[in-house]
């Protein structure tokens, strides 16, 4: 399966400005696309992620995905009615996930992959022009290794996919 993200690879997440005192830092909770680059190592086309609208450090981001009818996988999925493939939701999830995986200290350097992916429904179909809002929250990490995800995709506010979300770290 592919790639879901390389860990600490470049700390984004700094203080974002300090107040007048300087004794408080402001966590920074949204990502533009450049900022995602920085933490995510897929590109076109097979970024799927076009901003972060929420973060919370070590629990949870909400993740933004704009469908285009002129992304690659609409040209053959399916002539004369496009479907955004469900396995591209799903990896649209996971790489909201990874940023939140490229944020966690104490975690080792490396790259996450998927191992499992458990309990996924599609509950509606996603086709160009629709805005995907991926929330993606940290259930556990184990053995600071094995990490398991809830994710959720919607469109306009009604289901559109869901599910566990396992990956693990290779050295």
């Amino acid at each position: 399966m592919s790639t879901l993200t390389q860990v600490n690879s470049t700390n984004v997440v700094t203080s974002e400005e300090e107040n007048q005192d300087n004794s408080t830092t402001e966590i920074k909770t949204t990502f533009s696309v450049e900022e995602i680059q920085q933490l995510l190592p897929h590109r076109y086309p097979f970024l799927l992620v076009d901003k972060i609208i929420d973060y919370v450090p070590g629990k949870l981001a909400v993740g933004v995905k704009n469908v285009t009818f002129n992304e690659p996988h609409f040209q053959g999925h399916f002539p004369g009615r496009s479907l955004m493939p469900g396995v591209l939701i799903v990896e649209a999830m996971a790489q909201v996930g990874g940023v939140v995986m490229t944020q966690m200290p104490d975690i080792p350097k490396g790259l996450f992959v998927f191992v499992g992916i458990d309990k996924v429904r599609f509950r509606r179909q996603v086709v160009p022009g629709d805005q995907l809002i991926l929330t993606v929250e940290l259930l556990s990490i184990k053995q600071r290794r094995f990490g398991k995800m809830q994710g959720r995709a919607e469109v306009d506010g009604k289901l559109a996919a869901e599910g566990e979300l396992m990956f693990s770290l290779v050295s």
